[in-house]
């Protein structure tokens, strides 16, 4: 089986970025892979410029991971669409004042991160919270419409667009639903290539189904988590897949799909993993277990009736 089109996310502030990229070999290792590297923005610094510019001298592709302050919600969602849109334009700015060069832009789709570590660390107290949001059909339906048209705006600058998705999202298309946006905040938003983030270091020992399930959908599938990330305080720490596990999502992921993206490039230095893959066998089966299919297969068909039942409801 021939290797897949690689991309790593990395997401780190700007000193860490730096010193991740001091080490010569770390590019070596990128280069050798064929690899491309999404670049979570958290700044727009000379210092992320210069990694940048120095990726690209390596002829390393960079995507332009777009991120807001934490603040502002930090990924982009149902309530800060005119954010995301300003972000944008300061991103352009940037780049022209660098002369940056970029594969494409990446828009990462998920809760509001002030919200989710609200929501993880009370828990109960917030579904009121939830319950209230039920009504929020007409804020969806703009919320999408913004960032249709930011995607066009992004096109017309000549860039492909990467959407970064939770796999919820296809159950909720299945079923001509909006009662997951309304909840969670998401955006159903399509774009020029999908990745669904099949992280199975959050849901041991179910990962195997769960990129066997939603695998086959994706544009692109992502597989980690091998480390790093924002901390959600309440959620408890996922400990980062061990070199067996990753290698086991990596060979079921190339089954399914032959463009991966793997979470997270820091954590792939951390572990030492960057020159296991130079020689990576590709070949192995990597197949979830019969049961385990069975069971989330059963998860997303009550989804899928709980989630069609309230398509109706808009507000």
């Amino acid at each position: 089986m021939t290797p897949p089109r690689l991309t790593f996310y990395c997401e780190l502030a700007a000193e860490p970025l730096q010193a991740l990229f001091a080490d010569p070999s770390v590019v070596e290792h990128l280069v050798a892979l064929e690899a491309s590297v999404s670049l979570g923005l958290l700044d727009l610094g000379a210092e992320r410029a210069a990694v940048v510019h120095r990726l690209h001298e390596a002829g390393i592709p960079v995507i332009a991971w777009q991120l807001l302050p934490a603040e502002e919600g930090y990924w982009f969602n149902l309530d800060n669409a005119s954010q995301a849109a300003a972000r944008y334009t300061a991103f352009r700015e940037w780049t022209a004042t660098h002369q940056l060069r970029w594969d494409g832009v990446g828009l990462d789709i998920e809760p509001d991160l002030h919200e989710l570590r609200q929501l993880l660390s009370r828990r109960w107290r917030q579904l009121l919270v939830l319950v209230r949001r039920l009504r929020r059909g007409e804020r969806v339906r703009q919320a999408r419409e913004a960032y249709l048209a930011l995607v066009a705006r992004i096109r017309e600058d000549g860039y492909r667009v990467d959407t970064y998705q939770l796999p919820l999202i296809i159950d909720e298309r299945q079923a001509d639903s909006t009662l997951l946006q309304r909840l969670l905040g998401v955006v159903n938003l399509r774009a020029d290539r999908e990745v669904l983030m099949l992280y199975s270091s959050f849901v041991r020992p179910h990962g195997p189904g769960l990129l066997e399930s939603y695998g086959p959908q994706a544009g692109s599938i992502g597989v980690g988590s091998t480390g790093g990330g924002v901390e959600l305080p309440g959620a408890g720490a996922a400990p980062a897949l061990t070199w067996e596990e990753f290698a086991q999502d990596l060979r079921q992921a190339r089954r399914l799909c032959s463009d991966l993206h793997i979470f997270s490039l820091e954590g792939c230095v951390r572990q030492g993993f960057l020159p296991r893959l130079r020689d990576f066998d590709w070949s192995g089966m990597g197949e979830a277990t019969p049961k385990g299919n069975r069971r989330l297969e059963r998860m997303r068909q009550i989804a899928g009736v709980v989630l069609r039942a309230t398509s109706r409801v808009q507000r």
